[in-house]
């Protein structure tokens, strides 16, 4: 089973055509462009807010050597 021709991809693209429609199409490009988009933001938005690698910095949540006995908690309000 090789490659396929290009004949083959134009009757594919006419059939999906067919199914959902230009505007649908449109609108799912449209929206997956956007999730893309948003997606890089937010990796490079990430990228600036993160501490420093150091030796001396320290991870949130993570306990010291010296204080073992502490849990880290977050409390919520029941609404």
């Amino acid at each position: 089973m090789g490659s396929f021709s290009i004949w083959h991809w134009l009757i594919v693209l006419l059939v999906v055509v067919m199914i959902f429609g230009t505007k649908k199409l449109r609108n799912m490009g449209s929206d997956l462009g956007g999730a893309v988009k948003g997606f890089k933001d937010g990796m490079k938005d990430g990228s600036a807010d993160a501490p420093s690698t150091g030796p001396t910095a320290q991870v949130q949540g993570q306990p010291t050597a010296a204080d073992k006995s502490t849990i880290d908690v977050e409390a919520r309000q029941k609404s």
